[in-house]
């Protein structure tokens, strides 16, 4: 197997930049740089010279011995002084080296799975780590990396075991030391299995908002101050306003953090019925997109009634109180007036939402668990008609293990890793 390196931090100029080589020939292309190296876990600060002798840089030295790195394979970590000058000549010699390449995006990782330092949950969870802008994000991939996921699979795939040994047990070693009915324990262990899945399944909706972010649609007609509103909670001009009803046309993003959630607030076209093609091709979007919102803000400057009813947990508030004498349950974007109580309503709404998070954070994680219920719905149904179906709700039994295992990366996943790998960077 080759030897790779790659620049492990940022590119560019910084303090300090971290080149990680990793393989079987890594330990001697150090000491091809520095001579001695210092004992594993122990840094130590050596001068790097080319082969002709020349100095490349004095750098801190780090050695992570096989099996216990990161990749699982002998780990050589170069801290340099953060020039790009000394990085690309580091990268030059060590490209000179025998059998060692650079390496490809998220390499270092892949051969961390490969050689089982980690499983592909944990590794989905490094990327989101990596990619994590919220506290809640930051969170929840920690909470995933540490293979907490794992954890629990590896729980509801013991018991799955356990289940289909009974059964095949009842099959094929009919003697005293086996109950002639098993189905009682067995359906038990099921239903605790399901019970479990089905709390895991709908959590990771929320999970997934978490790791995508919430989104939260302003909604109302048109000339309500809905951009006027968005435009005050980015603290910039996002969106154009004007006293012109119907100037929204598209809808308008903006993307902020609240409480540590990221949050999408959706500016959307005023709606209303229209004559107008192009309006009410927007109106029919904004609906669209309304609807597909966790949440949704209603301004409302009139008793008329809107094209879109609020659900639980939407906020009805009253548009522009700046002019209204009477300013209860008002919000105004042009002064600020009521928006900060309408941000924490928001927060106080997405944080319990929140709260329900699972550790599944992905559409695989949630497809892979649906498609075990639905076997171990199966089996219990066979299970429960008599010893004649064991064999049958047995091998039902296998089919949910196999599922639940696709999630940790144990089968069925090659067609997974180039996808997730290609989102990695070269250092990690």
């Amino acid at each position: 197997m080759d030897t790779i390196f790659a620049l492990a931090t940022a590119s560019g100029r910084a303090g300090v930049s971290i080149i990680r080589v990793s393989g079987p020939h890594a330990l001697k292309i150090g000491q091809d740089l520095s001579g001695a190296l210092p004992p594993a876990r122990k840094a130590a600060t050596r001068v790097l010279r080319k082969r002709n002798g020349q100095v490349l840089d004095h750098a801190l030295i780090l050695v992570f011995e096989a099996p216990n790195s990161f990749t699982g394979e002998d780990i050589l970590e170069l801290h340099l002084h953060g020039s790009q000058a000394v990085v690309s000549a580091v990268l030059e010699e060590l490209s000179a080296a025998p059998n060692a390449r650079l390496a490809e995006p998220g390499e270092f990782t892949r051969r961390a799975l490969s050689n089982g330092r980690m499983d592909l949950a944990q590794v989905e969870g490094l990327a989101d780590l990596i990619d994590a802008e919220t506290e809640a994000q930051r969170k929840q991939a920690v909470r995933v990396f540490s293979g907490a996921l794992g954890d629990r699979v590896e729980g509801w795939r013991r018991d799955l075991i356990r289940a289909a040994a009974l059964l095949e047990a009842t099959i094929d070693f009919a003697d005293e030391d086996v109950p002639v009915d098993v189905s009682p324990e067995v359906l038990d262990l099921l239903v605790g299995v399901r019970s479990e899945l089905s709390d895991e399944i709908a959590g990771s909706f929320v999970a997934e908002r978490i790791r995508s972010g919430f989104e939260v649609a302003i909604v109302g007609p048109p000339n309500a101050g809905k951009s006027t509103l968005l435009n005050r909670l980015a603290g910039r001009d996002a969106a154009i306003t004007s006293e012109i009803a119907g100037t929204t046309r598209d809808i308008i993003e903006v993307r902020m953090d609240l409480d540590g959630l990221a949050v999408t607030f959706l500016d959307t076209a005023g709606l209303r019925e229209s004559e107008d093609s192009i309006e009410a091709i927007g109106v029919s979007r904004a609906i669209e997109r309304a609807k597909m919102a966790d949440m949704r803000i209603f301004l409302k400057d009139s008793d008329e009634p809107l094209l879109l009813e609020p659900e639980k947990d939407d906020v009805v508030v009253r548009a522009k109180a700046d002019l209204l004498q009477d300013a209860v349950d008002g919000v105004s974007g042009k002064t600020g007036y009521g928006v900060s109580e309408l941000v924490s309503r928001i927060q106080r709404t997405l944080s319990m939402r929140a709260g329900g998070a699972g550790l599944a954070i992905r559409d695989r994680h949630r497809q892979a668990m649906k498609a075990a219920d639905q076997q171990l719905q199966i089996a219990m149904d066979l299970a429960g008609g008599g010893s004649e179906h064991y064999d049958i709700a047995a091998e039902e039994l296998r089919s949910a293990i196999r599922a639940l295992e696709s999630v940790v990366g144990r089968v069925d996943i090659e067609n997974l890793l180039d996808e997730i790998f290609a989102s990695f960077c070269l250092g990690k």
